[in-house]
């Protein structure tokens, strides 16, 4: 083979592997930082670009991955990467252990959501950014939960989240980083504590049963005395109803009867008018006469009642006599 032929061929590969070297090809979402000649150069962004090799060189930057471990924790391991990942990123903290206001030593593990909004100043202003947010993040937390009772933390993710996010995003700021939010995922006691917030949270339960129970029992009895109340008052309006109802009838039975008299009495007194008969002895003689029956009605026949003024009762007699005559 011709020597000639041997060279071109090594030149080919050379510009080959020198223009390979010059291509960069950014993902979509990613950035690379460009140092020429240890300096800050320019920043590629995603697609094809063509640098000066050996010149011209990406600066790695250190990151952090996990890896899931067997008992449902995560190992966290650290390496260097040429590109920079502008997506929203998850750092899954290992749980770590907390002391509350009062003094109670407690396990929490927390999920942290942000961004890298200005790769230079992630690059240049913080040695480690992986580091420094986990190390930020444990350091803020402790912070936070510090201030708070036990129940208190029990009872209040989302203002511990909302704190820790101010907290981190005011700090990390300078490093191009925007934290979107952070998230408690376990917040574990000792055993103790919790052995005694059961106890506590069941003694409450049968606390508060005791009280419906009892609540119930005055509302059944509140109830039942007013349904007797109502009872009583609805059947002595009952009687008062019946009596007036037969009062009104007894009035209006005897002013039928009072009336029914007055037609007799007039009836009567028309008749003696035209005869010339007193028609008063004539009333007379017919109360006598009624007296009378009652007086023997279911009494012997043998028995004879003779009225003390019996000369009136003649005479009234004596009057039918002459108007029945009439």
């Amino acid at each position: 083979m011709p020597s000639g032929l041997i060279i071109f061929g090594a030149i080919a590969l050379l510009v080959i592997f020198i223009i390979s070297k010059g291509l960069k090809i950014v993902q979509q979402s990613q950035t690379m930082i460009i140092e020429r000649l240890g300096k800050y150069y320019t920043t590629l962004n995603s697609g094809v670009n063509i640098i000066i090799p050996f010149i011209d060189r990406p600066r790695p930057m250190r990151w952090r991955y996990t890896i899931p471990a067997g008992n449902g924790d995560t190992i966290v391991r650290f390496t260097d990467v040429t590109t920079i990942d502008l997506r929203e990123t998850v750092y899954d903290f290992p749980r770590q252990s907390v002391i509350t206001k009062d003094n109670v030593v407690t396990e929490i593990n927390a999920i942290l959501y942000f961004q890298i909004v200005e790769p230079i100043r992630a690059m240049y202003e913080i040695q480690n950014l992986p580091d420094a947010i986990e190390k930020l993040t444990q350091t803020s937390l402790r912070n936070v939960i510090g201030e708070m009772d036990l129940d208190e933390t029990l009872t209040s993710r989302d203002t511990i989240n909302s704190k820790l996010r101010t907290i981190l995003d005011d700090a990390t700021n300078k490093w191009g980083v925007k934290v979107n939010r952070v998230e408690l995922q376990d917040i574990n006691p000792p055993r103790d504590i919790r052995d005694a917030m059961e106890k506590q949270m069941r003694a409450e339960r049968d606390k508060r049963a005791q009280i419906l129970n009892a609540e119930g029992q005055k509302e059944a009895l509140i109830r039942g005395s007013e349904g007797r109340m109502q009872e009583s008052i609805n059947h002595a309006e009952g009687e008062r109803q019946a009596q007036v109802l037969h009062a009104k009838a007894e009035a209006e039975a005897k002013l039928l009867t009072a009336q029914a008299e007055a037609e007799a009495i007039r009836l009567i007194a028309d008749a003696a008018a035209g005869s010339g008969a007193n028609p008063t002895q004539y009333l007379i003689a017919v109360r006598y006469l009624e007296t009378l029956r009652e007086m023997t009605s279911g009494q012997n026949n043998k028995t004879v009642y003779l009225p003390y003024e019996a000369t009136g009762v003649l005479s009234s007699l004596g009057g039918i006599k002459e108007l029945l005559s009439k």
